[in-house]
């Protein structure tokens, strides 16, 4: 891994803006961004809900940027099937030709495909990579990553330790909505609805009602419902600690958002970084924050940038677009809301009262008339008591009691004066344009024009120069005409003149150069830049290039695995008889008991790592080496690399995401004995991955209580302690069994780990049983099940046994799901079995 003592710090960031469409890339470019990324209708993108991009507009939108400056990304940040791979490489291709400066990428397999198209397109590691340090960072640069957007859970503190540890440039998010599990690692939208986040598809599971259920009893909460529901990032105030933090780019989030939205935040954030890099102070009015508010906002947090503060991250009253709080309800009288303000307020604005959005009881809509003082009011009002009118019938006013809190949720003026920063024919940000003039009697006058752009021009006239009678040619005339650019995206930033005696040039002529100067630098950024592109067969030749397979499993016996979340789980399975285990404990200093109850039985172990390593975190893979396990499950891409280099047998775990052959081949060659399947892949696509790499590879998990959300978040907490985050909170997860229950009554059991990060899993199990056939005769010989509960030893036993009676051909995988009342699934594939009513249904 390359080091950096002094990375540089006076770089300028990049200003990295969303576009979900047309529109919203005009209203990056208009606001100042230095750079987009879209998506495309074709897929590959992890916000498969936004407008996104035919494949065949690529060409244009990169020629529209490469005209203005600015460089654009697409995002191909979703995992790929086996099935997919030969569809993405062609997708790749045509990026390639079409001058996409970037790929942001998750699939770790995507990435070598990406890399031996077009070496010379640059690949971005996707946040849903799952980068937390320098050490995850390390196998991402191996592969020929040359930036990695870090995840949104880390502080600028942590940034600042990482920069100083890699050379790859970091992209940070500083606005935008918050997932409250980390990306690439949620699995929710997958687990309850068959819907999966690593394709795009997130449901927004998080922004549902949870109740909290500890120890067995409903835990009063008040108004706080929403305990899953971050509030929005805004890090405007963050932005000189960023810079000096080393970060290359600054990311905004928001490809589901409208243009109006992009231009908004665009534009303040160029500002803040432009007062930043200059030294000069950064202040933003509550006018320019609430602009910000209204354009989406669920309230505003620094989100992780300052550190976990988990009561400030969710304060769990409300997951809507809330705006700016305008005032709170005083009186209604005459037909009208009376309101002390708290922000301005006109005829037009949009508003919302607070109420129960769940049961449908938020009332809200147009202001019609703002009377102050028996007075109508036609400007803004912005302090006292107001009385507002509204539609006829539109409010239920028996509803609204004193005290009721009234959000502003949008503002017509400001939303028109967005749009008309991006939506005119002449355009607001104009690139400098650096000019020299060559003129003398009898020469043709020359014009050689370069862009910041890179755009360049040579225009010459038609006729030498005469000798000049009266008005011979000077700067300031060559000046006043070359710079008449007003229609055109340019601007004069510097002019040279260079001219011999006294030639004379018409008006008319150095306006037909003008115009000629101009369309030359447009014609020569219209073709992307020339490129190294592999002729067909690249994913071939991949393939042909996978490791050499293990001698063949299709006689082995299979090997049941059964990993256990507690020491009494696994005693108790112990005493079942079962002989290979996998442990996942919060407390690892019990892994050291557990090894020594594994061999006194003569078992085979296995040791589960966190799946998430911060700065400084890496002395826990030292801890778990000492404990001399059989093997390490090792669930993020820093663990590998420490067990691989210390010659310690591993098995890459289902957070590392393997979804196709090329990226289990990668994980495999850097030192994994076997990889586990990603939760991801349904019967099919895991039969496809089968059909293309060796059954022996893999290890399959065929029962399991899905890992929802995996959190920074920690709700023990948020909501068990008087604490804000580790240090302080007392460790109620040592003491209490915690459960979340849904809309439709399911409760879900919530485990924290030793790094005091939250996982939420299903409360129904699902089981593979019935594909075990199949993957057998493919090959796979290592199977797991995955316990939650500390279930009695008698149910541990029964779960165990039904296994092995499957697997010996005694009971069908029909009869094993159904006596476990388990949901007959592998990843995302329904079975035969009625599912409890899905609550994402209710979205």
């Amino acid at each position: 891994m390359a080091r950096m003592s002094n990375p540089p710090r006076t770089q300028v960031p990049e200003l990295l803006a969303p576009a979900g469409d047309w529109d919203c890339v005009r209203a990056a470019v208009e606001n100042g961004a230095d750079a987009v990324y879209f998506g495309l209708q074709t897929g590959f993108n992890a916000r498969a809900r936004a407008a996104n991009f035919a494949l065949a507009d690529v060409p244009a939108v990169m020629r529209y940027l490469r005209r203005r400056g600015v460089r654009g990304y697409v995002t191909l940040n979703t995992l790929v099937f086996t099935g997919e791979l030969a569809g993405f490489e062609a997708t790749v291709r045509q990026l390639a030709a079409a001058g996409v400066d970037a790929v942001l990428v998750q699939d770790l397999g995507a990435v070598r495909l990406v890399r031996a198209v077009c070496p010379d397109m640059a690949v971005h590691a996707s946040t849903q990579m799952t980068m937390t340090s320098a050490e995850t960072l390390a196998m991402a640069e191996a592969l020929g990553v040359e930036r990695v957007v870090l995840a949104r859970e880390l502080s600028i503190a942590e940034v600042e330790q990482i920069r100083g540890q890699t050379a790859l440039p970091l992209e940070v998010f500083v606005h935008g909505a918050l997932c409250v599990a980390y990306s690439g690692q949620c699995l929710t939208s997958e687990s309850l609805g068959g819907r999966s986040a690593n394709r795009g598809q997130c449901a927004q599971a998080c922004r549902l009602p949870y109740e909290l259920v500890c120890d067995g009893r409903d835990v009063e909460l008040g108004a706080q419902r929403y305990l899953l529901s971050p509030q929005d990032l805004a890090a405007y105030a963050l932005v000189p600690e960023l810079l000096a933090a080393g970060v290359s780019s600054l990311k905004i989030e928001g490809r589901l958002k409208t243009p109006e939205y992009v231009a908004n935040i665009t534009r303040h954030y160029r500002r803040a970084i432009d007062l930043a890099a200059a030294g000069q102070p950064l202040e933003f009015s509550p006018a320019e924050v609430e602009e910000m508010e209204l354009s989406f906002s669920r309230g505003f947090s620094p989100g992780w940038l300052e550190g976990c503060d988990h009561k400030r991250l969710v304060p769990a009253t409300s997951s809507a677009k809330r705006g700016v709080l305008l005032g709170t309800v005083q009186d209604v009288r005459r037909g009208r809301v009376v309101v002390e303000l708290r922000t301005h307020v006109k005829p037009g604005d949009g508003v919302v009262f607070d109420g129960d959005r769940v049961a449908g009881e938020e009332m809200g809509g147009r202001v019609y008339e703002v009377f102050r003082d028996g007075q109508r009011e036609q400007d803004p009002v912005d302090r006292g008591i107001v009385e507002l009118g509204f539609a006829y019938g539109s409010l239920d006013f028996a509803r609204l009691l004193p005290g009721t809190r009234l959000w502003k949720t949008d503002d017509p003026e400001l939303t028109s004066r967005l749009r008309q920063s991006f939506s005119g024919t002449r355009p607001l940000r104009r690139v400098p344009l650096d000019v020299t003039v060559e003129a003398g009697v009898g020469r043709v006058l020359v014009v050689t024009a370069r862009a910041a752009s890179g755009a360049q021009a040579h225009v010459t006239s038609e006729a030498p120069l005469a000798d000049a009678i009266k008005h011979p040619l000077d700067a300031e005339v060559l000046r006043a005409q070359l710079g008449r650019l007003g229609e055109t995206t340019y601007e004069l930033r510097s002019l040279e003149v260079r001219i011999d005696g006294r030639p004379m040039a018409p008006l008319s002529v150095l306006g037909k150069l003008r115009h000629a100067m101009v369309e030359q630098l447009d014609r020569s950024l219209d073709d992307p830049p020339a490129r190294r592109i592999a002729p067909p067969g690249v994913l071939e030749q991949l393939r042909s290039e996978l490791p050499a397979t293990c001698v063949s499993a299709i006689g082995d016996a299979p090997t049941l695995q059964v990993l256990c979340r507690s020491l009494r789980q696994l005693e108790g399975v112990l005493a079942a008889g079962q002989r290979d285990v996998e442990v996942d404990f919060a407390d690892i200093r019990q892994y050291r008991d557990a090894v020594a109850a594994a061999r006194a039985v003569g078992a085979q172990i296995g040791l589960a790592t966190p799946r998430i390593q911060k700065p400084g975190e890496a002395g826990i893979f030292r801890v778990l080496a000492r404990h001399e396990a059989d093997f390490l499950l090792v669930r993020n891409l820093a663990g590998l690399a420490y067990f691989a280099a210390e010659r310690i047998a591993c098995v890459a775990d289902f957070s590392l995401n393997v979804a196709n052959e090329l990226t289990a081949a990668t994980l495999i060659e850097r030192g994994a004995s076997r990889v586990t399947m990603s939760y991801d892949l349904n019967r099919d696509q895991a039969l496809d991955l089968l059909a293309a790499a060796p059954g022996a590879w893999f290890e399959v998990v065929v029962h399991q209580h899905m890992p929802m959300f995996h959190m920074e978040h920690c709700v023990f907490c948020a909501l068990l302690s008087p604490g804000t985050n580790a240090t302080n909170c007392g460790r109620p997860c040592d003491r209490h069994e915690v459960r979340l229950r849904d809309r439709v009554g399911s409760e879900h059991p919530l485990l924290a780990d030793v790094g005091c990060r939250n996982t939420l899993f299903n409360a129904v199990p699902q089981s593979a049983a019935e594909i075990l056939p199949a993957l057998l005769e493919r090959g796979v010989r290592q199977l797991r099940i995955e316990l939650v509960h500390d279930e009695t030893p008698q149910r541990l036993a029964d779960i165990i046994e039904l296994y092995r009676e499957l697997l010996a051909g005694r009971r069908t995988g029909r009869e094993v799901w159904q006596q476990l009342q388990a949901s007959n699934r592998l990843g995302v594939t329904r079975g035969t079995l009625e599912e409890r009513r899905n609550p994402l249904a209710l979205l």
